[in-house]
């Protein structure tokens, strides 16, 4: 994926690397997108702690408002179904977050490309 598209320069997070799992964390990921211009954060499933599919643990929500309050849009990338299937509130919440523009999850690139351009498109 280009480190741009259209009016988004997107910050796209390596699948292997350090599990977010703090606020400090969620911060640095801030200041980076900040440093690099993007407005758009893609971050892969494998780099989220796994408390952030726990909607009691308050992590997913904590981790997207902060993005969200900085102005910052954010892509969760990878395979969800294992996770979506095991539990009717985190499914709930994927579901009403893509309908949003500023929280999305997708199964893969491809996804993410051809909601970008219908983003565009608008």
């Amino acid at each position: 994926m280009p480190p741009e598209h259209d009016d988004f320069r997107i910050l796209m997070l390596e699948p292997v690397g350090e599990l977010i799992s703090t606020p400090e964390q969620t911060s640095d990921l801030i200041g980076n997108a900040w440093s690099d211009g993007a407005q758009l954060i893609v971050v892969p499933v494998s780099r989220l702690d796994p408390s952030f599919f726990d909607l009691k643990s308050g992590f997913a929500g904590e981790f997207t408002q902060k993005l969200v309050n900085y102005r910052l849009h954010v892509v969760v990338l990878g395979d969800l179904d294992a996770v979506t299937a095991s539990t009717g509130p985190f499914a709930d919440w994927v579901w009403e977050s893509n309908r949003s523009d500023h929280v999305w999850f997708v199964a893969d690139i491809a996804e993410l490309e051809q909601r970008l351009a219908e983003r565009s498109a608008r």
